[in-house]
């Protein structure tokens, strides 16, 4: 390859990375991807996947399409687009930590070239973009964003396992530092995503992506409150919320589960609260309540567990406990932020003896003892209480939950008597 050869250099081929490089590479763009992972670069070049949404055909598809995976940060001097898609976990303060976003962006300003547009996908908090990203790209390279050099920060919409809404089909943000920066992101973007929104500015953008995961965060905290009090009231909330669904306005369905998962809801409202109070001095009531709520649900779970267990004469500190489903989303490996995790410590505390099974889960670390069950029939017959924490399409809920001796069922999918719903 010559100089400025490349189309796009994607640096992060994560669940966020590797399908935009995946996309651009079938669009037929020239694409290469930046990893500070040897492993993942290697698996990639050698055709293999590390994401739920992308098989190992579909990487060596993007191969002998010309795709090729690097460490090596040089590239970057001949691309004429690089996008950051690094992790942004939160920091110890509450906000995000922008030490990978920060490190990418330094490794982009060192290579930085005119008329090149770069581009944040990283979530993060309202300008970022403009305060953080902006001069570290111009301290570095000596360049103008919006004169020398284009900016744009674009959210991104990754739904894990979602068969129907991928990169393609799904509507795609983006907010440029200026009107010319916006164009050009809203052009390179055009090329493999069927439907571009063109954003105010970067903030709004940055905002937006906040605002749909607020949303969710607090709707799902607003039913989780509700199965406390409904089950209380000898109420079947999973009953409510079919009949409200019925309404074809004005309602939409969300569900109580054992705790909130994955990077978007129980992280990215954290963003928009901790900016709030930064930058304005008084808190984001909604998302604090939300999150109050929410990281609670995992200590419920197990206070309903010790009770099915008290109520059947059984202690908690002699039961078997096996929890099925240990990821954060129905049908993937993802266990990013995964409500199993706080449960098994719960039940843990509580004196229980924990054990999973999970098909997509070889091997898991909650930080207390933990058992694999390989045998699910074995292990369900062994169990004092088995709960269902994710719903995979391996499980068939109800004849589980007719094996088992007790069975809670935290996703609502049972219809018999023999599961205690959440």
């Amino acid at each position: 390859m010559t100089n400025q050869d490349i189309d796009l250099v994607v640096l992060g081929l994560g669940y966020v990375g590797l399908p935009l490089a995946h996309e651009a590479t079938l669009a037929g763009l020239r694409v290469v991807g930046l990893d500070v992972s040897t492993r993942a670069v290697d698996g990639l070049n050698a055709g293999h996947s590390h994401v739920d949404d992308l098989s190992d055909a579909d990487i060596q598809a993007m191969v002998d399409a010309g795709f090729v995976a690097t460490t090596d940060e040089s590239v970057l001097a001949r691309a004429a687009v690089a996008v950051v898609c690094v992790p942004t976990p939160l920091g110890a303060g509450g906000g995000p930590d922008l030490g990978a976003v920060r490190k990418a962006m330094s490794a982009v300003a060192r290579h930085l070239h005119d008329d090149q547009l770069a581009i944040l996908e990283s979530t993060t908090y309202p300008g970022t973009t403009d305060e953080v990203v902006r001069p570290i790209l111009e301290s570095v390279s000596g360049l103008t964003a919006g004169k020398d050099f284009h900016l744009a920060f674009s959210p991104e919409r990754i739904d894990p396992g979602n068969a129907e809404y991928g990169l393609k089909n799904t509507p795609k943000v983006v907010g440029g530092l200026t009107p010319a920066c916006t164009a050009r992101a809203s052009a390179f973007y055009g090329k493999f995503v069927n439907t571009v929104v063109e954003a105010a500015g970067p903030a709004e953008a940055e905002t937006a992506k906040l605002l749909e995961n607020t949303y969710r965060h607090i709707n799902i905290a607003l039913v989780n409150e509700m199965a406390r009090f409904c089950h209380e009231l000898d109420i079947d909330l999973w009953d409510v919320i079919r009949c409200a669904s019925t309404k074809p306005f004005g309602f939409q369905a969300f569900y109580p589960g054992p705790g909130v998962g994955g990077h978007c809801i129980p992280i990215d409202p954290n963003y928009l609260s901790h900016n709030v109070r930064a930058k304005l001095g008084y808190p984001f009531r909604f998302v604090e309540l939300a999150e109050e709520i929410n990281a609670t649900m995992p200590a419920y779970v197990a206070h309903r567990a010790q009770n099915l267990l008290n109520q059947a004469g059984k202690a908690t500190s002699r039961a078997d406990v096996l929890l099925l489903g240990v990821t954060y989303k129905p049908d993937i490996a993802d266990q990013r932020e995964s409500p199993a995790v706080p449960l098994a410590r719960q039940l843990s505390l509580l004196g229980a003896t924990v054990s999973y099974h999970d098909p997509r889960v070889p091997e898991w670390h909650a930080g207390v003892p933990v058992t694999r069950v390989d045998d699910l029939a074995a292990g369900i017959a062994d169990a004092d209480l088995v709960i269902l924490v994710q719903n995979h399409k391996e499980y068939d809920a109800d004849a589980l939950a007719a094996d088992a001796s007790l069975f809670l069922d935290t996703r609502g999918v049972t219809t018999g008597a023999e599961a205690s719903r959440l």
